[in-house]
């Protein structure tokens, strides 16, 4: 029952972080200082791995969030300089190895002012990478116009 508890508070602070432990402690039906003991123990475990905001990127000036996919030869053995790179990007808030179509295995997710800025970043990066890339695609998705349904966490259900 604690367990389920913790994975319910988790999923409500992914709803709204903002929310008080006393708000949250009514709808889990548990009392305020559960709740923060629980908070607590969610955060020193590694559950909870940061607390921010997810911004209109559009009103913040970017027009483009990129997705770009590639195939690196060994991507394993990325150089040490270019996970410094892409750590210190702050055009990159995502870059993870996997498994995709075409034998892809790895994908970067970047947001960019225009198109322009886009082009430079791809220039730097292919020079970076340049000893590991053996393919690049890239997905843009405009930020401005009509978005069906924007990115939260908001949206995941207890896997309960």
């Amino acid at each position: 029952m604690a367990k389920q508890n913790m994975i319910k508070l988790l999923y409500e602070m992914m709803k709204n972080s903002k929310r008080s432990d006393r708000e949250i402690a009514k709808i889990i039906g548990v009392s305020q200082p559960t709740i923060t003991r629980m908070r607590q123990r969610l955060e020193k475990t590694g559950y909870i791995r940061d607390y921010t905001v997810i911004p209109n990127l559009e009103k913040l000036g970017y027009e483009i969030a990129a997705f770009t996919f590639m195939t690196i030869a060994n991507s394993n053995a990325k150089s040490e300089n270019t996970n410094k790179w892409i750590e210190s990007n702050p055009k990159i808030v995502f870059s993870a190895s996997g498994d995709g179509i075409n034998g892809k295995n790895s994908i970067m997710v970047s947001i960019h002012k225009d198109f322009t800025d886009y082009s430079k970043f791809m220039s730097e990066l292919r020079s970076k990478l340049s000893e590991n890339i053996r393919n690049i695609d890239g997905f843009l998705v405009p930020l401005r116009g009509d978005i069906p349904k924007h990115f939260s966490f908001k949206y995941l259900q207890p896997m309960l």
